[in-house]
C-alpha cells in the first residue's frame, strides 16, 4: 500500500505537500454542507442518480477539507482517500469507498440504488460532514505538523 501513496506522488496532479490552508478548509467544508442540502432537494424531486452523486462529493469535500487543514493537495480521488486511509485508518474511508462505487455505477452506468440506501447514504453522509467538522476544528499545530510527518514517512 504505501507504494501507491508513491504512486500517487509521482502523478501530474497527485498527491502534494502544501501549506496547510485554513481558510480553504473552511470553503471545502462549507461546500460539503451545501451539497448535502443539494442532494436532499434532489431526492425531493425524485432526482436519486444526481442525489447519489452529491452524497458522495459532500463526503469528498470534508474528506479534502481534512487534507488541506494538514497541508495535503492532491487532485485524484484515489489517491486523496488512500491519503487519509494512511492517516486515520481504513475503517474512516470504508463509507466513501462504497458511496464512490454507487456514484460511479449511477453516473456512468445509470443504475441506481433504491430510494432507502439512497435516504441511508444520506445520513451517513450528514455524519461523515459532521465528524470531519469536529476533527478539524478540534485540530491543533502539532496534530497538523504529526500527520505531515506522517505522510512524509510513508513517501520515503
Amino acid at each position: 500500500m504505501p507504494d501507491k501513496l508513491k504512486w500517487c506522488a509521482k502523478l501530474k496532479d497527485g498527491l502534494k505537500l502544501i501549506e496547510p490552508n485554513q481558510n480553504l478548509a473552511r470553503s471545502y467544508l462549507e461546500q460539503a454542507k451545501s451539497s448535502l442540502k443539494r442532494a436532499e432537494k434532489d431526492m425531493g424531486e425524485g432526482d436519486m442518480l444526481w442525489a447519489t452523486v452529491v452524497i458522495y462529493y459532500a463526503e469528498y469535500y470534508a474528506l479534502y477539507s481534512f487534507l488541506q487543514r494538514v497541508g495535503i493537495k492532491c487532485e485524484n480521488h484515489f489517491c486523496s482517500i488512500l491519503a487519509v486511509e494512511k492517516l486515520l485508518g481504513k475503517e474512516k474511508v470504508e463509507i466513501i469507498n462504497d458511496q464512490k462505487l454507487k456514484r460511479i455505477d449511477a453516473q456512468y452506468y445509470m443504475k441506481l440504488v433504491e430510494i432507502g440506501k439512497i435516504k441511508e447514504m444520506l445520513q451517513h453522509g450528514k455524519m461523515w460532514v459532521a465528524e470531519f467538522d469536529n476533527r478539524i476544528a478540534s485540530l491543533s499545530e502539532a496534530d497538523v505538523q504529526s500527520y505531515r510527518r506522517k505522510i512524509k514517512n510513508l513517501l520515503k
